[in-house]
């Protein structure tokens, strides 16, 4: 009996008796003595244990990406309005003149972040209206609202020779008629030729009555054309450093000039929107003109010996064919603000233009040079759009539905021409 009673004693106390589960820091504490110390041992330990993860995340590495190539060098924005463009004749170089009469020259690159400023210069104490490069590619040269001409050293941005009085009143246009020829023409009507090695004027005449907006010369460097606020185009001959004649008022100040054609057209844009065409030799009255339905045509630059772009105040770049005269479409714009100037570069790949937004952009016109214009007219897009010629003419090039639009316009258009075409079988019928 008492056996008994000790035998159920002794179970119910070891039933009453709870085990004890060890956590691996207690343990550990029960042999060293500090749970803390070797808390930190076993994360230490934790953390020099390899982990496959991280290690294929070191494996697998980015490299770094590669420069995106774009079709066209990026846009450069300036502080000041830029007045004047100028490409130069050997190298992916460009010089740019502000209203504040600063020079930067830049290079340009499609390779994207690869268009830097090279050097600028502040000489100028007014507007810069002009720059030009020398054929050689060595020398730059400019005309400002301060009535001064300088030249500068492209390769160092150096200011090489300065003719501070050049005009009595500013200075509104230049071309560079050889390496040592220089011409110019002011707000008065003026236009002085120059020999930059005397640094002296050997022509100096007065024949308009308002500003010269633009020069031009021909192949056999003899004869200079200028266009004027007075609505007329002057013929001066350099060889014999006389005046010729003024051709018939024109409706409209005449903005630019430009020879086509291969010598036997002269075209000059005006303030009207209308282009005036000029037989050679047949200077006194216009054998054509052609309205361009713009606002006005500010500047013209030739590509082609048949086409050329036109920049107009309301911000679009047309390229215009002549002979036979029509729209070919819409390069590219500056929404709503005026263009100042467009230049094509050395390759007739890109033109590049300025406006009053501060911004110079660069268009691809390279499919211009493979154009072909028959006499046939097509019929006129009912939406009346001028027809886009590049990836950025109504937008980005970055524009995800950029080549969207491009598609749908290349669909209407193969559309337009199946019905023209279904047209004149039923007319021939």
């Amino acid at each position: 009996m008492f056996l008994s009673c000790l035998t159920s004693s002794c179970i119910m106390a070891a039933s009453l008796v709870r085990p004890r589960v060890y956590s691996e820091v207690d343990t550990f504490s029960t042999m060293t003595g500090s749970g803390d110390l070797k808390t930190e041992d076993v994360e230490d330990k934790s953390e020099q244990e390899p982990n496959d993860e991280d290690a294929e995340d070191d494996e697998t590495v980015e490299e770094p990406r590669e420069p995106r190539i774009r079709e066209t060098p990026e846009d450069i924005k300036l502080d000041a309005i830029v007045n004047t463009l100028a490409f130069h004749p050997k190298q992916d170089i460009f010089a740019a003149g502000d209203i504040d009469g600063d020079i930067y020259v830049y290079s340009y690159s499609c390779t994207e972040g690869e268009s830097k400023e090279l050097w600028s210069s502040g000489h100028h104490l007014k507007s810069c209206r002009e720059v030009a490069f020398s054929h050689d590619g060595q020398k730059l040269f400019s005309v400002s609202k301060d009535k001064s001409v300088h030249l500068m050293d492209v390769e160092e941005g150096k200011l090489v020779t300065r003719i501070t009085k050049a005009h009595s009143v500013p200075i509104n246009a230049l071309l560079l008629v050889d390496e040592n020829v220089l011409a110019t023409g002011d707000d008065e009507g003026t236009l002085k030729v120059w020999d930059m090695r005397k640094g002296t004027s050997f022509m100096d005449l007065k024949h308009h009555e308002d500003y010269i907006s633009g020069i031009a010369v021909d192949q056999a460097k003899r004869i200079l054309l200028t266009s004027s606020g007075d609505g007329t185009m002057g013929v001066f001959n350099i060889k014999r450093r006389r005046f010729e004649l003024l051709s018939e008022f024109q409706s409209g100040d005449l903005t630019s000039v430009a020879i086509m054609k291969r010598g036997k057209k002269v075209v000059c844009g005006s303030s009207e929107g209308t282009m005036y065409i000029f037989n050679w030799n047949g200077f006194g009255a216009t054998s054509d003109r052609f309205a361009v339905k713009a606002e006005s045509v500010d500047c013209i630059v030739p590509i082609t010996d048949s086409i050329l772009c036109a920049a107009s105040t309301d911000g679009v770049i047309r390229a215009v064919n002549l002979l036979p005269n029509r729209v070919l479409g819409c390069i590219g714009q500056h929404v709503g603000e005026p263009i100042e100037q467009i230049a094509c570069s050395r390759d007739s790949h890109f033109l590049a233009s300025c406006a009053h937004d501060q911004m110079i952009k660069f268009w691809d016109i390279s499919s211009l040079r493979e154009m072909t214009v028959s006499d046939y007219r097509k019929r006129k897009k009912k939406d009346g759009n001028l027809k886009s010629l590049s990836k950025k003419a109504y937008g980005g090039g970055d524009d995800f539905f950029s080549g969207l639009m491009e598609e749908t316009e290349a669909k209407k258009e193969v559309k337009e021409e199946d019905e023209e075409e279904s047209d004149s079988e039923s007319d021939s019928d």
